[in-house]
């Protein structure tokens, strides 16, 4: 065969590789831009971050990027986070490609909530990722052992439907847990039922493409994502509603009204948030760093949901956040940050109050 784009040739210099290079390097622009802080603890927390989206864009665009045979991974999690992830939630993804046709297949397991999702677009390429269809656990048909089977095309099919567009590029699935440590997730594979389920062999064109893409990738996301901490410093300490329209484009829940923002606390500082939870599926709310990652949960008390807080005889919660535990309940640790980002979640709500904030010394805490 020849080598009608040159990509062979790309390959063989090793131009493609140094142009992937070159690419990630100007992702250190975004790390270092005039609006980030620039506290030794941010600067080192952003270039982590690109080191972890660059290991998401390897798993998602160079090893596991054919839509012919898409495999779900997991490329946000413990150590990989992006657009403030949600702690409570198992995050799933794969390729898929609008013109061709899927089964999903599983066991619906316990987990709180369960969402599959098709998308359009990339933080690469668009800087969006779109919804093109959406399914609810809720709203799945299950066999009396509680697995299911989903179809997935363009066209619609008897059953359990996802839709897809023409331009649907990727499936997302998310997982919701309230009690992490007894419901079981839900066990789900994805194959192509148009055709085999067998990837392309792999080419020099192929992966000068996935190299471009990785790098775009991992610019295209920590800009994106850069900019949102940029607006939210403006309204520092409150918790507004989050633009619905861009939370959509950026590839957000269409069930979630999410309230995302900024905070920031002097030494002797706490931030107090009250709010009454109306009638939902779910709610939440998280702390997260300034580039828009989770705290580590893994060993740190940085989010709450109905399980683990503690609410008021009247239904009202109060969230304490303060860089050491001032003995009251609800209390999250900043874990060594001075500022960071935050978000509040009403999921399935038919109404979406706006949590209070209010910013108290931390020696007043207990005389309340």
């Amino acid at each position: 065969m020849g080598d009608a784009d040159g990509s062979e040739q790309r390959i063989v210099d090793g131009r493609a590789w140094s142009d992937f290079c070159d690419a990630l390097k100007s992702a250190g622009a975004v790390v270092l831009d005039d609006a980030a802080p620039a506290d030794p603890l941010t600067r080192a927390e952003g270039f982590r971050y690109l080191t972890r989206l660059t290991r998401a864009a390897f798993e998602t665009l160079v090893e596991a990027s054919d839509p012919q045979a898409p495999e779900l991974r997991r490329t946000a999690h413990e150590t990989i986070k992006m657009g403030l992830d949600n702690p409570d939630n198992i995050y799933q993804s794969a390729p898929i490609h609008g013109s061709c046709r899927y089964r999903i297949t599983g066991v619906r397991g316990t987990v709180h909530y369960l969402g599959f999702g098709t998308q359009k677009g990339g933080y690469g390429s668009t800087g969006s990722l779109q919804t093109t269809g959406y399914l609810e656990g809720r709203d799945l048909e299950l066999r009396g052992d509680g697995s299911f089977e989903i179809a997935v095309s363009a066209e619609p099919q008897p059953g359990n439907w996802l839709r897809m567009e023409p331009e649907s590029r990727m499936l997302i699935v998310r997982q919701t847990r309230l009690d992490h440590a007894r419901e079981v997730p839900a066990q789900i594979r994805i194959e192509r039922v148009d055709g085999p389920h067998r990837p392309r062999r792999f080419s020099p064109a192929q992966l000068e493409r996935s190299l471009a893409g990785a790098a775009a990738f991992v610019h295209g996301c920590a800009r994106l994502f850069a900019g949102w901490a940029g607006d939210f410093q403006k309204h520092a300490n409150r918790l507004p509603r989050f633009d619905p329209e861009k939370a959509l484009r950026a590839g957000g829940d269409p069930n979630i009204a999410y309230f995302h923002s900024y905070w920031k606390l002097a030494p002797d500082e706490a931030l107090v948030i009250e709010a009454t939870p109306p009638k939902c599926d779910y709610w939440n709310f998280q702390l997260a760093n300034h580039w828009l990652e989770s705290l580590d949960y893994r060993y740190d008390r940085i989010h709450l949901n109905p399980f683990t807080a503690k609410l008021r005889a009247d239904g009202s919660v109060r969230v304490v956040v303060a860089h050491s535990d001032p003995g009251v309940e609800n209390w999250l640790d900043t874990c060594g940050h001075a500022q960071g980002t935050m978000c509040w979640r009403w999921v399935g709500a038919a109404e979406f109050p706006e949590p209070q904030t209010r910013l108290v010394r931390r020696a007043e805490l207990r005389g309340e």
